[in-house]
């Protein structure tokens, strides 16, 4: 349970104060401001936008090192005090311009454990008028377990998140959040910890140990939440050279990890910073950091670890969240969000993804909501000039903050969209073509060039004016067009469609439907 609501309130838990998502149907969120007070840094979050995939309106973070010698003090940093009260101050403004107070504020271990962290919070309030929450542990662990499924919605599987001063794991099973545990690893809370390397390796073990040893069947996947395992992802990324510096829904296999954590250990931290631009404050803390995460894989064995950039500021939105909202597809919604205040004929994805769907009718439903996330995006960025329209398609896919699309998604999507107002993709996109292979390359190329003639020949009632056939034994497409449609036939059309055709390698015709 959450600290700080009145006592006896029938609301306690409610940290809102009023209902976010007062109808179950609705598209949007209401603009709402979360403050995460950790024992590293300090934040501000204001999430907006599509209701089950918020985006980030405002986002700000100040490492406030609150938690910072609270081992050997048992009290808060004083130097961390007053960053935090000057950053607080800072968002309260913020959010008053904004016009979305009151803010909610949410601390988590520094606060919950420190001598003086009842009297700092109540300084806060006093000063400030920001009322603060305090989160317990197990609490901590469901709710970063809830924002990994604001992005992942049946994840099954194990949730790391480390701050400052603390670790918690909780477990995922079908989408579901079963139990959760905290304990003393924070980055932060060991560097305080006067032990050898050796003695301080077998005390996180110990302590690891204490926590995997409440799971009876981790699973197969960890999703890692948390400043300290971003960047160490960070510096996975440039280990292997990888080529979409995008942080969420980035996998790393156990082994690969493994080799980066060694490598962290055995590099200076100055060369680790240079190689990743991670700041100064963070990086002191990546090298204790990896020997956690060392211990953690080796206690849980994983078989593939995630990155997840949601966590428990976005498991305060999924807390509110009604079941109906919850079943929805991120991805979907938000691309249904972007089309409604971006596209030139909103709704008209929709009509576009039943007019190309024939070309995929083979295609598994995991391709498919693909490519209505395609059709629905194909229009977003028209107001991009017209000789880089391409690129900023392919741009909005690969790095948009969308939910629920992996790295070979996102790389497909942004191939589809570039193919959508471009034939070729010569240019600066060919390290990106390395995570997905040369099939999935060729269907998004056919999805892009389907789109691309589709939004040509169906300017106007597309249902009513013509319809694609595909016959791929026989290597045939075929267009049916309505009498009222062959005017739009034109040129230009006809070189989309036999473009298409040919990425196909089939043949093409094209039948005049009978009359009315």
């Amino acid at each position: 349970m959450m600290d700080g609501a009145p006592e006896g309130s029938a609301e306690d838990w409610d940290l809102f104060a009023r209902p976010l998502f007062e109808d179950p149907t609705a598209r949007r969120l209401a603009r709402v401001g979360v403050v995460d007070i950790g024992s590293n840094s300090i934040r501000l979050v204001i999430f907006d936008g599509a209701a089950r995939s918020p985006a980030y309106f405002y986002n700000e973070k100040v490492l406030c090192g609150l938690g910072a010698g609270m081992a050997e003090t048992g009290q808060l940093n004083p130097k961390g005090k007053a960053r935090a009260l000057t950053t607080l101050a800072r968002f309260q403004a913020l959010a008053e311009g904004f016009q979305i107070t009151p803010l909610i504020a949410v601390a988590t271990a520094a606060m919950r454990e420190a001598e003086d962290g009842p009297e700092f919070r109540a300084q806060i309030e006093r000063e400030i008028g920001m009322k603060i929450f305090v989160v317990q542990g197990d609490d901590e662990a469901r709710l970063s377990a809830q924002g990994v499924l604001l992005g992942w919605p049946n994840a099954s599987g194990m949730v790391c998140d480390i701050g400052g001063s603390s670790l918690e794991f909780a477990a995922l099973k079908d989408g579901k959040v079963g139990h959760g545990a905290t304990a003393p690893l924070g980055p932060l809370k060991l560097k305080g910890v006067e032990l050898s390397q050796s003695a301080l390796r077998k005390h996180i073990d110990a302590e690891t140990e204490k926590l995997a040893s409440q799971f009876e069947d981790p699973g197969k996947r960890l999703y890692l939440v948390g400043g300290s395992w971003r960047a160490i992802a960070k510096i996975d990324m440039a280990r292997r050279n990888y080529p979409l510096n995008v942080l969420h829904e980035y996998r790393m296999p156990t082994a690969d990890l493994r080799r980066t954590l060694k490598w962290i250990g055995d590099t200076d931290v100055s060369a680790l910073r240079q190689l990743t631009n991670i700041g100064s404050e963070r990086m002191g803390l990546v090298h204790t950091a990896a020997q956690v995460l060392d211990s953690v894989l080796r206690k849980l064995r994983p078989s593939e670890v995630f990155i997840s950039s949601y966590g428990l500021r976005e498991g305060l939105l999924w807390e509110q969240m009604p079941d109906e909202l919850r079943q929805r597809d991120p991805l979907i919604e938000s691309c249904r969000f972007a089309e409604a205040k971006d596209a030139r004929v909103p709704g008209f994805g929709k009509i576009l993804y039943r007019f190309v769907k024939p070309l995929f009718a083979r295609a598994p439903k995991s391709r498919l909501r693909i490519i209505k996330a395609a059709c629905l995006l194909h229009d977003v960025t028209w107001r991009a000039h017209p000789d880089y329209r391409a690129e900023v398609c392919f741009d909005y896919a690969t790095r948009a903050n969308l939910g629920g699309l992996s790295h070979s998604e996102r790389i497909f999507l942004g191939l589809a969209l570039l193919h959508r107002y471009k034939n070729n993709r010569a240019g600066r996109f060919g390290s990106l073509m390395t995570v997905i292979n040369e099939a999935q390359q060729k269907e998004a190329e056919i999805l892009g060039k389907a789109m691309r003639f589709g939004a040509m020949f169906s300017a106007q009632r597309p249902e009513d004016m013509g319809s694609l056939r595909w016959h791929p034994g026989r290597k045939l497409l075929v267009l049916s067009i309505a009498p009222e449609a062959e005017a739009l036939y034109g040129e230009v059309t006809q070189s989309r469609f036999a473009s298409l055709g040919k990425t196909l390698g089939a043949e093409t015709k094209v039948e005049l439907l009978p009359g009315a």
